[in-house]
């Protein structure tokens, strides 16, 4: 066990000194300020101020037409408020491959802020217009620019990792986005800004940092493999990964990146649909689209949006509920941060099945639990430990892990496709969710979580089985391993031969 603790502060010791050699960490602190910790932000910091926000729609409304609003009539502007975001997210997700073509990774990023700032003044000036419509518009947009920053945020983080630090600072998209959802809580406490007088402040915060991230970002380096791969400029690829990581020949990188570049001449970049068609990426592609489907129906998206019912369905006192939630926060981001440790020394396979398995039984008990909680005083604690365990396991595995994987099983001229499509996918049941749960939960009360836990059993299954390892592979390395994946005896890659040969 010592020997172990001794190495596992090696390991962190050595990671460290790489991300401070040069100027990697400030662009992952710019990158993630201005990226994830937006979405996650946005996430979490509509719960506080929601009642504030249903009385301005009323207020508004009377001054407009002289009669107070029927309640349907706030219900569904509020239910418009609420869920245009994941629309405008889908949008901004689609828009991604266009956006990064044509401006690069630091541009996109840049015209990401751009348009925070867009909705950020439209959700400002609201309140002084005396338009519900202005904060309906101001969640669209920050919910494209949301959409756009998160694929963009992921490719850009994939393409300034060396391989062996390739987990460890992808992982860093998942700690912004975490970081973001606490504050989002954190700031939505009536002792800060959520108070009826600030909600449109407290929806505007987060502008700061793209602020910050337009002023800085320019002076920080492209992705290195942007500028090899795409742009075929070794010279400024070179200078990149110097001033990223530090002085050094780079010549394990460059080789990589070659190879790379070989491949992708003989197979050039896809848009999405032809991406759905190549048989060759066809594992790749069927994985990561049912782990984004088991991520997104695991239950966290209902813990994050339907945190404060869960905790007072289970029996947790209401004046309690919001410091519960910010300890949910918490451990979320120090999960993280212990993932980075572990990601590269245990692999990504066994973190994955493992989280998923843990997070079934949990589902399990917590509907136990949640059927006993009125025989005794002790069983609501007993959920919420429960709910605190779920949050470990899911960022500790599948949560933590994701975003890492996108980058490590798709070459260069899939990878913007596959983002596209996953990212769709994750929009598409972020609004699933937040319109199709509460019916849920009305429906089948605690038996709910009985679906999350047969969801969490299927990724666990599947992930075992056809997951390969991908830990301190090359990306080349990886697509082989996929293509020799086989089901019924069978490869599509064979499927294609045939075909072919037909």
């Amino acid at each position: 066990m010592l020997c172990m603790a001794h190495d596992s502060e090696d390991t962190m010791e050595s990671v460290l000194q790489q991300l401070t050699r040069g100027n990697v960490l400030l662009l992952i602190i710019i990158l993630g300020f201005s990226g994830s910790f937006q979405q996650g932000y946005q996430t979490t910091g509509l719960s506080s101020p929601s009642p504030f926000i249903q009385r301005f729609i009323n207020s508004s409304w009377y001054e407009r037409y002289g009669e107070p609003p029927p309640t349907q009539t706030i219900t569904m502007i509020w239910s418009l408020i609420v869920s245009l975001y994941a629309v405008g997210g889908l949008c901004g997700a689609m828009s991604v491959k266009v956006i990064t073509g044509t401006l690069g990774r630091k541009k996109a990023m840049i015209f990401s802020s751009c348009t925070n700032i867009i909705a950020a003044t439209i959700m400002l000036t609201s309140k002084v217009a005396k338009s519900y419509e202005m904060i309906i518009l101001a969640r669209i947009v920050y919910g494209f620019t949301s959409g756009l920053t998160s694929s963009t945020h992921l490719m850009y983080l994939g393409e300034i990792s060396p391989r062996r630090l390739r987990g460890v600072v992808t992982l860093t998209y998942s700690t912004f986005l975490s970081l973001g959802k606490l504050s989002g809580q954190l700031f939505g406490l009536s002792e800060i800004l959520g108070r009826e007088e600030l909600w449109n402040i407290l929806l505007s915060v987060p502008t700061v940092f793209s602020v910050v991230q337009i002023i800085v970002l320019p002076f920080l380096p492209e992705a290195p493999r942007y500028l090899f791969i795409e742009k075929g400029d070794d010279k400024a690829c070179k200078k990149a990964l110097q001033s990223l990581w530090g002085q050094g020949d780079y010549k394990e990188e460059m080789e990589e990146m070659l190879a790379e570049q070989e491949a992708i001449k003989r197979a050039p970049p896809k848009t999405p649909l032809q991406l759905m068609r190549d048989r060759t990426v066809r594992w790749q592609l069927i994985i990561i689209l049912i782990i984004y489907f088991c991520n997104q129906l695991s239950g966290m998206s209902a813990i994050s949006i339907f945190s404060f019912d869960i905790f007072l369905k289970a029996g947790i006192q209401k004046d309690q509920i919001r410091y519960v939630t910010l300890g949910l926060g918490l451990t979320e981001i120090l999960t993280f941060i212990s993932c980075g440790m572990v990601i590269e020394r245990a692999g990504r396979r066994v973190l994955f099945w493992s989280g998923y398995g843990l997070m079934a039984a949990c589902w399990v008990f917590a509907t136990v639990t949640l059927t006993l909680k009125d025989s005794s005083d002790w069983v609501p604690f007993i959920t919420s430990a429960l709910i605190f365990l779920l949050i470990i396991f899911f960022s500790g595995g599948p949560s933590g892990l994701t975003v890492a994987l996108t980058n490590e099983i798709f070459i260069q001229s899939d990878r913007i496709a596959a983002f596209v499509l996953t990212m769709m996918e994750r929009w598409f049941f972020i609004a699933f969710v937040g319109l199709v749960f509460p019916f849920i939960i009305s429906a089948l009360d605690s038996y709910c979580f009985v679906l999350f836990a047969c969801i969490c059993l299927l990724g666990c299954v599947f992930t075992f089985i056809f997951l390969p390892e991908t830990k301190g592979k090359t990306l080349l390395e990886i697509s082989k391993e996929f293509r020799a994946i086989t089901f019924c005896g069978k490869s599509f890659l064979e499927e294609k031969v045939m075909e072919t040969k037909l």
